[in-house]
């Protein structure tokens, strides 16, 4: 039964505090009604026997010491169904494209479970996300937790939209999915998303929330959740494989210091409340696989650090949590390049059991470690010139510096709109290692060597 009350002592930003009431749950929804009669929503941050904390999705102006707090008895559920797919949703969930509104084959609470460990099953199969540093050297797999590191400025955004666009699982039976949710966007960057997935014609597999910079800071926290229901519904009751795109994660910790400002809390690490670690793991643990399901949920989740600082707060504890972090570069950036990833500082850590013979290609993994060794000695050699000039570089150090500049243009770089089978990419990489003399190709193997190098496969065709 719904419980009023009428004792709100304190309003501190986007939180009431409400006294003397009877025992609330917290999560439990929020009615408040303001003298004029408008009615606003709100959620329990915080309860205790003395003081409940109300957060106001909708802000707290207009709300003083008459206005009315309703305690409803339930928590933020969201209704799922597969006419979610193709829709474009507010951060909230409801839809914002003109579309008649969803009816939900049932509705869940937000705030899921982390997956169990003992039900979790090892991440495996390659998503080919068609962009070659990503596929060839940093492979997304299935089940996967794979956030991208950038900058302000960086084109996260269009990386995100490309992989949105492009991404598939070869040879898959189950169908593909990916939900899209945007927090702290401004309208500008909502047209540029919706859009980009209109004209392409991908949002007819997506589902997108979207949450605007001008929105309540607390709806912020709501997004990520809402998003992560909808893949759980697609992944493990539609049986699909679905790709979760969060960005900009960096917002949704903004706004979470906001509240933990709010509600006067003891600041950790750059005024990030103390809980900001769980409360990122209970986002990107919702991710995964699980015995004896077929769907799987993949994340990347996207954030711009602050003056491109990986130790920042929210980029160190995403690191802890996830497998892994793709390197938006701004040194590739300035030189024109797109996408511009740079592979050195990038890591997948569950690459191995994604890419075997049977998952991508037999030479995948060689042909990574070869790439990854000449393009650091590439990059050592520009260091080099720097001091010498390159006059002064003997033979070896001049072909790798070459092959640096080549592997930035040849294959870093590719169209916004390109997009790339695996083999199409391991094809450019061999055709650029072919610049190297083989007694260098130290990560290769002969047999393979042989059998996948530019200058042996001419000389079989010669032969035969």
């Amino acid at each position: 039964m719904a419980r009023e009350y009428r004792t709100i002592t304190q309003i501190a930003g986007p939180l009431v505090f409400v006294e003397k009431t009877e025992y609330v749950g917290y999560g439990e929804l929020v009615e408040v009604t303001l003298s004029s009669g408008e009615r606003r929503r709100g959620q329990v941050l915080d309860s205790s026997k003395e003081v409940v904390v109300v957060q106001v999705f909708e802000g707290t102006a207009g709300i003083d010491r008459s206005s009315s707090v309703k305690f409803l008895g339930e928590t933020i559920k969201f209704g799922v169904s597969v006419d979610m797919l193709g829709r474009i949703l507010s951060g909230s969930g409801d839809p914002i494209d003109g579309g008649p509104a969803i009816i939900p084959e049932e509705r869940r609470e937000i705030v899921g479970a982390a997956i169990n460990p003992y039900s979790r099953d090892n991440p495996k199969d390659f998503i080919q996300t068609g962009i070659s540093t990503i596929d060839v050297n940093n492979a997304l797999v299935r089940g996967q937790k794979l956030p991208l590191f950038s900058g302000a400025g960086l084109p996260h955004n269009e990386i995100a939209l490309q992989i949105a666009r492009q991404a598939k699982v070869p040879d898959a039976v189950e169908a593909f999915a990916v939900v899209f949710a945007a927090m702290g966007i401004t309208n500008e960057e909502a047209r540029t998303f919706m859009n980009d997935f209109e004209r392409t014609g991908a949002l007819k597999r997506a589902v997108l929330f979207l949450n605007l910079a001008d929105d309540p800071a607390v709806e912020r926290l709501i997004t990520p959740r809402m998003a992560l229901t909808a893949a759980e519904y697609l992944a493990f009751n539609q049986d699909m494989h679905v790709l979760v795109i969060l960005t900009d994660m960096t917002n949704y910790a903004e706004s979470l210091r906001q509240i933990g400002a709010a509600r006067e809390e003891v600041p950790g690490r750059r005024g990030y409340p103390g809980y900001t670690y769980t409360d990122l793991a209970t986002l990107y643990e919702r991710a995964g696989r699980i015995r004896g399901k077929r769907g799987t949920i993949t994340q990347i989740p996207i954030m711009a650090i602050p003056d491109d600082d990986w130790t920042h707060p929210i980029a160190d504890l995403t690191g802890y949590i996830t497998e892994g972090q793709l390197g938006v570069s701004r040194e590739l950036h300035r030189k024109g390049i797109y996408p511009p990833i740079d592979p050195l500082p990038s890591l997948s850590r569950l690459m191995g059991p994604g890419i075997d013979v049977k998952k991508t290609r037999e030479d995948h993994k060689q042909v990574s470690d070869q790439l990854y060794a000449a393009y650091a000695e590439g990059k050592d050699a520009r260091g080099l010139v720097a001091i010498v000039g390159k006059e002064a570089l003997g033979e070896r150090d001049r072909r790798f510096l070459e092959f640096a500049d080549r592997f930035e243009q040849e294959f870093i770089r590719q169209g916004r709109e390109e997009d790339r089978t695996i083999e199409q990419s391991l094809e450019i990489a061999w055709k650029l290692l072919s610049t190297i003399d083989d007694a260098w190709l130290t990560k290769i193997d002969r047999k393979t060597l042989e059998r996948f190098h530019p200058k042996y496969r001419q000389a079989h065709k010669v032969v035969a």
